[in-house]
């Protein structure tokens, strides 16, 4: 069962060409590391040589993968792209591991894909109405069927709907595509005079890539000895990318269409202060995305911010058990309170969100087993209240906890002395702008794609 809301996939390209950029599989190795936190489930790398479109693609994480014979043996790219996987739509096996690579009469291309088409249903079963027999279940063998069809990625893409980032690699080129509203982010950077693609910042700075600009919403931006292009395929709908990017997904040091996602958990903290002030010892965070909000708390409060938790960064996945202890020995493995920071205090402890609460239920218990007076929970998002239909692992109604409970009756339901959400209303603030321009549907219900009436 679901308690926590996973990451999304990660994408990252390269293409190299005459530029004199060497060893691009190891490049996108470091960019996929960087963006480890988008996917734990598989990873892979696809080169070409210029002529031919070679992949290898496992289970398991990108160090676990690739090791170096692996990627010595893809030393002579030209072009790599590579994808890290957590599983919104299709099976955790590895033939639904990314990059995808097909062949058909116009060549061969590979695909990585961040995001997910809700139209996706449909598309299949028109395209295997017609023939198409697919190998996966997952709606990035869409895309492929749809450009192999249309012999036009432009046109392709114009079929599709929902949120996100791709990567298309051919043999001599590689293009980027995000969907129409930048749903999904993505940013472009240089190595001298390659070119790079990545789902997030950080991933550029681990390649050594400097920042040049975002991907625009319906920007289709093509790669090759010709040069740098850029066009529209859509016209750019209402802008509304994913506001849980700056809340939670994505790593501290990356920006996301201009925006320093620091900068944002810091003001979602300052927010909570204000919005729920409440007399304590000290504040704390839960590892990773609560830590920087707990600063803005303390910051914006003046209680001492302490560092409450350690959390084992080598603990992969791990299953809920049935029963209670269990339970809470999951949670411990992968986080324990440190004692002499919340022993004898009444602490605030900042978290990015409740799903069905029984994760942040049994962290309570644990910071009161560790001899903490009171324990008030103050969450830099506000309450879930609808699903996700765009490649966010945001579950049906009848799993979030907000959807069927007051803020009092989940504040006793987890166990806390005082429970706050961050308004709603101040996400733009969050955000540093004013207006409207980001993705809150899990929140608000309002999407902003919608296929024939239906989010899916």
């Amino acid at each position: 069962m679901l308690n926590t809301i996973h990451e999304e996939c990660g994408v990252c390209g390269i293409y190299g060409g005459a530029s004199g950029v060497k060893n691009l599989p190891g490049l996108v190795y470091y960019g996929l590391f960087a963006l480890q936190h988008r996917g734990q489930e598989s990873s892979g790398i696809a080169v070409s040589d210029g002529h031919r479109i070679r992949c290898h693609k496992a289970m398991g994480l990108v160090s676990e993968v690739f090791t170096t014979e692996i990627l010595d043996g893809l030393n002579d790219a030209v072009i790599a792209i590579g994808h890290n996987r957590y599983s919104t739509t299709g099976a955790s096996t590895v033939v639904n591991a990314q990059p995808l690579v097909s062949h058909n009469a116009q060549g061969s291309i590979a695909i990585c894909h961040n995001g997910n088409l809700i139209n996706c249903d449909e598309l299949r079963a028109e395209l295997e109405r017609n023939g198409a027999i697919f190998h996966t279940t997952v709606d990035s063998e869409v895309i492929s069927y749809l450009i192999a069809k249309e012999q036009d990625i432009k046109k392709a893409v114009s079929l599709i709907k929902g949120g996100y980032a791709i990567l298309v690699e051919m043999p001599d080129k590689l293009i980027a595509l995000r969907d129409p509203n930048g749903i999904k982010p993505l940013i472009m950077g240089k190595i001298g005079d390659a070119t790079v693609f990545a789902s997030e910042s950080c991933a550029l700075s681990s390649m050594g890539a400097s920042i040049v600009r975002d991907v625009m919403p319906g920007e289709m931006i093509t790669v090759d000895e010709n040069g740098i292009r850029s066009e529209m395929f859509a016209e750019p709908g209402k802008e509304a990318r994913c506001v849980f990017e700056y809340i939670y997904f994505a790593r501290s040091d990356s920006r996301i269409d201009d925006v320093s996602v620091y900068e944002s958990r810091i003001r979602a903290g300052r927010l909570l202060a204000r919005q729920h002030p409440v007399d304590a010892d000290c504040v704390i965070g839960v590892p990773e995305s609560g830590i920087d909000a707990a600063m803005g708390f303390a910051l914006e409060s003046g209680i001492p911010y302490a560092k409450g938790f350690v959390k084992n960064s080598y603990v992969g996945r791990t299953f809920i058990k049935p029963s209670q202890e269990q339970r809470e020995q999951a949670v411990r493995i992968k986080l324990n309170p440190i004692e002499p920071a919340v022993r004898g205090k009444r602490i605030v402890m900042i978290d990015d969100s409740i799903v069905r609460g029984t994760t942040i239920a049994n962290i309570v218990h644990i910071l009161r087993q560790a001899g903490a007076l009171e324990v008030h929970v103050r969450i830099s998002s506000p309450p879930f209240l609808h699903p996700c239909f765009y490649g966010t692992d945001v579950p049906s109604e009848d799993r979030l906890i907000a959807c069927h409970n007051t803020v009092e009756e989940i504040r006793q339901l987890i166990g806390a002395d005082s429970l706050g959400y961050l308004d709603p209303g101040s996400l733009a603030e969050m955000l540093g702008e004013t207006g409207h321009r980001y993705c809150d549907a899990c929140f608000t219900g309002n999407y902003p794609v919608v296929n024939n009436g239906k989010q899916e």
